[in-house]
């Protein structure tokens, strides 16, 4: 999936850097809620977050996607729009992701946001860099390679709609 992009400004967001160049657990206001948030592009903007400021660890099968989803998107400090996730940590090698895609919504599977959260959750010290992340749509094993810094994919591709368009 190759290398993931950690320097703000090219994720893109407005947030401050706080790790370098890069954007790790920061906090971000959404709506009076402060969430923790690590931002990373796999060439599309990625926030991902494990819960709010002081909160417990995120719970997502509880989560109101259809109402935060949006906040996160259209928030003023992510110029591009963002995806967003929210991970539940099962242990070290195992998350548990829900996804709101910008411009899409949510969605049963997104892989380069797979991607992102395995990478936010190494920088944040909550997971191992090779991990099983669980989506609606099935899991996805995602290893960041120390090695060559790049991202491995590896799940199965599923037909879920066939369709015919009149030309």
């Amino acid at each position: 999936m190759g290398e993931p992009i950690l320097r703000a400004a090219d994720v893109p967001t407005k947030l401050p850097a706080n790790k370098g160049e890069s954007v790790v657990q920061a906090e971000l206001d959404v709506d009076g809620t402060i969430w923790n948030v690590t931002c990373v592009s796999m060439g599309n903007p990625h926030c991902i977050t494990f819960g709010t400021k002081g909160g417990q660890g995120l719970q997502v099968d509880e989560l109101n996607l259809a109402e935060i989803g949006p906040k996160f998107e259209h928030h003023n400090l992510f110029p591009a729009r963002t995806n967003t996730e929210f991970v539940q940590v099962l242990s070290p090698t195992h998350l548990k992701m829900r996804v709101w895609e910008r411009g899409a919504g949510a969605t049963l599977a997104c892989g380069t946001g797979a991607c992102a959260l395995v990478v936010a959750a190494v920088l944040e010290g909550r997971a191992s860099r090779q991990c099983t992340v669980d989506l609606p749509g099935g899991p996805l094993e995602i290893e960041w390679r120390e090695a060559d810094n790049h991202i491995y994919m590896t799940g199965p591709a599923e037909v879920v709609y066939y369709g015919s368009a009149p030309l």
